[in-house]
This record gives structure tokens, C-alpha cells and sequence, in this order.
């Protein structure tokens, strides 16, 4: 019996199609009306919004029961600061060390040298980003009710983890509530896996949009740029991550990239990590043995905190834009971009384009032109579907190193490589699942 293609390659396959009809359409029908209309804005649109709107969906729900469960399951106050003290400091680690490469390639290779400025160029003006005070108070909910339903993950976090140590604390008294999360958190992972099982239609009308809107032909004046950015976030995701993660997990980086495939096409189609957190879930506690704790615990921790992508991003682009305008940083600027990426990251959102709100901040910092931000804001749209991938392959990093550290992943399901695949999805009525592709 031929053996049934995977939900990875079927995901390949179907955003390869998105991306050349998108191209094709791009090229050739940018003034077809009836093909704006119906298509690009019609069915591209509709399906590809439902397919986000379906992960955005788990999000919520699924964060707080995990998190319940993961406070519940490490059990102990003193093993949870630890275990959120390890994903912090290992979060700042790699964001440092995301943007210092950025920033050493961009400045060896030296992007926007020579860089022409043809005609008018658009504004981009930055939204004012709160003080830093204001960061900190928003912190804690004033009203938990109004940020689960804005899906504010911070806030959600915080109330989460303290409702659910309340738990703990209540001893005998909160076992039912903690019985009650699991069996909801189990309920929501059989959820991400129905969802998955559409995931390839979805993929392929946001990839088709997106290039229909955008085109290849956007990034050959901003080549050099470009270039960089995807150049460095390749380096940090196979250099960089799989460097700490064998030397600080001890496991197999190969084997790890080969189970992190559907969570990366996911994070590139979406350009939301908050939005990729239910696969990524999956993906690790299924795909490589991490205990549900330790994975419900530094997830969405990350997801929140941890923007190694984007730090990318800045330091490229304070280069390229220095360049532009012939502006000499000198190494106490790039020492300040450096500071200022890895601050700036631990209040940064995991949504699409937030990445150009930080990055007026840095340049504000440095003194560089806010308005040569609107250079770059053409391919930015692309460079996010990348950085996403990134910052989603640094989270399941940090996890599996974290839960390597606490002797909390079962090394059996990391090295079996058909470990977690996704089953298919039957009504009850007595037809067994079977096993069609990995997550």
C-alpha cells in the first residue's frame, strides 16, 4: 500500500501553488476586475481570513488551559520561578545575539551603499509608543474579562499564571479546577488537530493574496536589503538556535528541524506567532516529548517575549538605512540598536507589523530618518512571513532546552520520528483513525 503523502508536504505543495498563482495574477491580471473582485478579494480573502480567524480562534482558550495545567503540573512555586527564570534570560540570550549577527553581516556586506531614492517617497509615520511606566501597569489587568476578549496576551499571562499558583495554593480545594483544565486542554489539542486538516487550503489563499497584492517584482530595488534580512534570519534559525540547542539541550538539531517543518509553514503563512502558538503546542509536546507543564508554561511565553525575527529586521534595517542616508553610526549606536532590540522585544506583540512600530523607536534613539522606514515597508510584508518562522523555531528551541535542563522530555518521542503525527479526524461511529502525515 503506497504510503499517504504528509500533512507537511501537503502544506508545501499548496503554498507553493499560493505563491505562483499569486505571482501569475501579480504579472499578468493586476487589472482584471472580475479577478480583483472574486478572487484576490473574493475567495483568496475569505478563505485565508477564516483559516486566522480559526487559529485565532484556539488562541485564548487554549493558553489559559495550558498554562492552568502547566502551573499545576510543575507543582511547585520555587521550580516555576526557575523554569521562567531559564526561558527569560534564554530569550534575551538569543534576541542579543539574533540582532549582533544581524548587524555584523549587514555591516560586512553594507546594504543601501549607493542606494538611489527615485521620486517622492511615501511617509511613514509611527505611532507613539507608550513610556515605559505605562508598559509596566499594563502589565496587570485592570479588568481580566476585557483582555481575554482583546486578546491581550500579557495581561492574559499574568492572570493566568497568578489564578492558576491561587490553585496551587488552595491545595485539596482547587484539584477539580485542575482536573478541569486538563480535560479542556486535552479537548482544545484535538481542536488544533482538526483545524490542522484544513490548514493546506488556508495556506494556499493567503500565500495567493499576499502575492497577488505584493508580486516578486516589489523586492528587486530593495534586493540588497532583502537579501540580508533573509540571508541572517537563515543563519540565526539553522546557525544560531541549533548551535544552543546542542550544546545546551544535548539533542539532535536535524532532528528537530525536521519536526519543526508544518509549525515554520504555519508561522510564514500566518506572520503571527500568537496566532501559531496552538500548533506549536502540539508540535512540541507531541512531535518532541516536551511534558505538557514545561510546554504550556514557556510557549506562549514566548510567543510574547521572544521576537528574534524582528530584532533581525532592526538591525538590518538600521544599517541599510544608515547607509541610505550616509549616517555614521559608529559602534555606540550599534551597541544602543543592540540594547534597544532586546528591550524592546519583551513588550513587543506577537502580531503581523509591530516590527516597524519598534523600528522607529530604535531609529529615534540613533537619530536615523523615521521616514526611510517607509523604504522598507514594501517588502516588509514578506520579511514578516520569514521572521515569524524564525521567532516560532526560537520558542520551540528555548522550550526543549528548558525542558532538557528540568529532566521534563521524554527523549523516546524526540528521537521516534513518527511521534505525534496527525491522525485523522472521524466522527465517533466506530472507524479507527489512522495515520496520515507529522505535524
Amino acid at each position: 500500500m503506497p504510503k499517504k503523502m504528509t500533512m507537511t508536504s501537503k502544506i508545501l505543495i499548496w503554498m507553493a501553488a499560493g505563491l505562483a498563482i499569486g505571482s501569475l495574477i501579480n504579472g499578468f491580471a493586476r487589472d482584471v476586475v472580475w479577478v480583483q473582485d472574486y478572487l484576490v478579494n473574493g475567495l483568496f480573502h475569505v478563505v485565508g481570513a477564516l483559516f486566522i480567524n480559526a487559529l485565532k480562534m484556539l488562541v485564548v482558550p487554549l493558553v489559559t488551559f495550558s498554562l492552568i495545567c502547566g502551573v499545576c503540573g510543575i507543582g511547585d512555586i520555587n521550580t516555576l520561578g526557575r523554569v521562567g527564570g531559564k526561558a527569560f534570560l534564554l530569550f534575551l540570550l538569543t534576541t542579543a545575539l539574533a540582532i549582533t549577527l544581524a548587524i555584523t553581516v549587514a555591516t560586512i556586506v553594507g546594504p543601501g551603499q549607493g542606494f538611489e531614492m527615485a521620486g517622492e517617497q511615501s511617509e511613514f509615520v509611527a505611532p507613539e509608543a507608550p513610556p515605559l511606566t505605562q508598559v509596566i501597569i499594563d502589565l496587570v489587568p485592570s479588568n481580566p474579562v476585557a483582555a481575554y476578549a482583546e486578546g491581550n496576551m500579557l495581561q492574559i499571562i499574568f492572570f493566568t499564571i497568578l489564578f492558576a499558583v491561587c490553585v496551587l495554593m488552595v491545595g485539596e480545594v482547587g484539584r477539580p479546577v485542575a482536573r478541569a483544565a486538563e480535560t479542556l486542554n486535552e479537548t482544545m489539542m484535538k481542536v488544533v488537530s482538526v483545524v490542522m486538516h484544513v490548514a493546506p487550503m488556508g495556506v494556499f489563499a493567503l500565500m495567493a493574496k499576499t502575492f497577488s497584492l505584493q508580486g516578486l517584482g516589489l523586492i528587486l530595488p530593495m534586493i540588497s536589503y532583502f537579501a540580508v534580512v533573509a540571508v541572517v534570519l537563515i543563519l540565526h534559525a539553522t546557525g544560531t538556535l541549533m548551535i544552543l540547542l546542542k550544546l545546551l539541550g544535548r539533542v539532535s538539531p536535524l532532528r528537530f528541524l525536521r519536526k519543526m517543518r508544518t509549525v515554520q509553514i504555519f508561522a510564514f503563512s500566518t506572520s503571527s506567532s500568537n496566532a501559531t502558538i496552538p500548533v506549536t503546542l502540539r508540535t512540541v509536546e507531541k512531535r518532541l516529548g516536551v511534558d505538557n507543564p514545561t510546554a504550556s508554561f514557556v510557549v506562549p511565553f514566548g510567543a510574547t517575549i521572544n521576537m528574534d525575527g524582528t530584532a533581525i529586521m532592526q538591525g538590518v534595517a538600521t544599517v541599510f538605512i544608515a547607509n541610505v542616508y550616509a549616517v555614521d553610526l559608529g559602534l555606540s549606536g550599534y551597541l544602543t540598536v543592540i540594547g534597544m532590540a532586546v528591550l524592546a522585544s519583551i513588550g513587543t506583540a506577537g502580531v503581523p507589523g509591530v516590527g516597524l512600530i519598534m523600528l522607529a523607536m530604535v531609529f529615534n534613539q540613533v537619530g536615523l530618518p523615521i521616514e526611510g522606514i517607509a523604504l522598507i515597508m514594501g517588502v516588509d510584508r514578506l520579511l514578516d512571513m520569514m521572521r515569524t518562522a524564525v521567532n516560532v523555531t526560537g520558542d520551540a528551541v528555548i522550550t526543549t532546552i528548558v525542558a532538557r535542563s528540568e529532566k521534563r522530555i521524554s527523549m523516546d518521542i524526540y528521537n521516534d520520528p513518527d511521534a505525534g503525527v496527525v491522525e485523522d479526524v472521524h466522527l465517533p461511529h466506530g472507524v479507527s483513525a489512522s495515520k496520515t502525515g507529522a505535524a
